[in-house]
């Protein structure tokens, strides 16, 4: 499958590269292709530029927001929250028409340090402020609850046991994300929250996860939701 992927930060390159070694055709897209390659410094969890993290995934393509999102027969938004609207306005409405987009974006405001706070929230979400921008668009939002480790292997912590959540307004959409989310990441255990307003609820998540992070040392937990 064909899949673009709006962004080329950590969380991008993880899943461009889980879904390469999975024999997808994977374009990642920034917004100035030449300056994203000239870039020497690490990303900003510490990974390997761009261009140097392309030499060694051959199979992953880089391009502008608009020839990402038309080369995706899936499209992921995996930009920074704060940039996700302009990135997606870039990567144009009529190329995301019609097409999932799974959206695993959090609104987090860095301006004034850490921990973060939202940019939106309790009667607004961005998965929502995404899908009123891209009416035609299938927007599901996901993965947004973990870290970029976990999102592509979750056997990673206690073989998997723990829980993802799925949001959005169209059942088919939602179907075949979970589908994604098994078949090609391995999650066990995927729960549909309902319609894109529930993402309300996983991105206010996100400040408690970022202050466990803390207090435990280490990005790799999960919630588990015991029936």
């Amino acid at each position: 499958m064909n899949i673009g992927i709006l962004g080329t930060e950590m969380v991008a390159k993880t899943i461009a590269g889980k879904l390469s070694s999975l024999g997808h055709s994977v374009k990642l897209g920034t917004r100035d292709v030449k300056a994203t390659l000239a870039r020497s410094e690490n990303d900003k969890a510490g990974g390997p530029p761009v261009r140097t993290w392309l030499e060694s995934h051959p199979k992953v393509t880089l391009g502008t927001f608009a020839e990402a999102a038309a080369h995706g027969e899936i499209v992921v938004n995996a930009l920074s929250g704060q940039f996700a609207l302009a990135g997606l306005s870039l990567a144009g409405e009529g190329a995301l028409a019609g097409k999932i987009l799974v959206d695993i974006t959090n609104p987090l405001d860095f301006s004034k340090g850490m921990p973060p706070s939202l940019t939106v929230s309790n009667t607004d979400s961005l998965g929502e402020q995404i899908q009123r921008a891209l009416p035609k668009t299938k927007v599901v939002k996901t993965l947004n609850t973990v870290n970029a480790f976990l999102m592509v292997d979750p056997a990673q912590l206690k073989g998997g046991d723990h829980s993802m959540f799925v949001a959005g307004d169209d059942a088919e959409a939602k179907a075949e994300v979970t589908r994604i989310l098994k078949d090609w990441f391995g999650w066990k255990d995927v729960i549909d929250l309902g319609g894109i307003a529930m993402s309300r609820g996983t991105e206010m998540w996100l400040p408690l996860w970022v202050r466990l992070w803390g207090a435990l040392k280490t990005p790799m937990f999960n919630l588990k939701i015991v029936r």
